[in-house]
């Protein structure tokens, strides 16, 4: 009996494996993009733009990968070993084009349930400049555009990340990534990355509702989505405009997504505006 504990002991845990999308951004205070890796599981980071080859920088190469093959805008991993409990091993990759981010710098770390098979990585614009030209290529009265476009850039405007309890990632079946929620003088945005398990059917973003602590609900502009249908097994960014900002900023709100023409409910949580 102890021999057949332990041989069940030693089977390696089944993962679920995942395709999703991490934004780098070039501020060196926002915490480093996580990649969850795992042993004879491979894994595609492909870039928005081409990449230096030449440049590519995986840490452990070597000794802890079986492959490593970099395309003109993907990196291939297959993993050997599996990055221990809290170790993270580093990725730099620089970008051919200039524009800024000119680096993408992420982490190999390993989950106990789940692998990323395929990362989708983007880069956000910072620099005023650029954030004054997005602003002029919006339409009037849609901040909403900026996020859709990836150019928001969070200098001179209120950017807090939506926190999603561990219990409360998987609902309806759907899986919340993660959010940001945004606030600037006449315009509030939440955001929420939902991944829309494999097998199920497909979903469309349809009502959302933002609750303030004391219960008054927050009228909502606008519900858009980076795509008209969520098909299974994609990941689609949900951005959310709400009226004029009127309360204190920080103020947390109740955020709810509701699935047009139909039941699945989500509830994000607390989302800071």
């Amino acid at each position: 009996m102890g021999s057949a504990a332990a041989a069940q002991q030693s089977q390696p845990v089944a993962r679920e494996r995942q395709e999703r999308q991490v934004i780098i951004l070039s501020s060196s205070s926002e915490p480093v993009p996580e990649v969850r890796v795992a042993a004879d599981i491979a894994t595609t980071l492909v870039f928005d733009a081409p990449i230096d080859r030449a440049s590519v920088e995986v840490e452990g190469q070597r000794t802890r990968f079986r492959l490593v093959d970099v395309g003109e805008r993907t990196l291939f991993l297959e993993p050997l070993v599996v990055p221990g409990d809290g170790e993270r091993l580093g990725v730099r990759v620089r970008y051919k084009d200039g524009a800024s981010p000119a680096y993408a710098v992420l982490a190999l770390v390993s989950h106990p349930t789940e692998v990323d098979t395929r990362v989708d990585i983007a880069r956000m614009q910072r620099s005023p400049a650029a954030l004054e030209a997005a602003l002029a290529r919006c339409e009037a009265g849609e901040p909403a555009n900026l996020v859709l476009s990836g150019r928001l850039d969070r200098r001179g405007v209120r950017a807090e990340r939506i926190i999603i309890a561990s219990g409360s990632q998987v609902q309806a079946g759907m899986k919340l990534e993660d959010g940001i929620g945004y606030r600037a003088g006449t315009w509030a945005l939440a955001t929420i990355r939902v991944h829309n398990l494999p097998g199920q059917q497909p979903w469309t973003a349809g009502e959302a509702r933002l609750t303030r602590a004391n219960g008054t609900p927050v009228r909502v502009v606008s519900v858009r989505m980076d795509r008209p249908l969520l098909a299974p097994g994609d990941v689609g960014l949900v951005v959310v405009e709400t009226e004029m900002p009127y309360w204190t900023a920080g103020e947390v709100f109740r955020f709810e997504l509701r699935e047009k023409g139909g039941g699945r409910h989500l509830v994000i949580g607390a989302v800071e505006l």
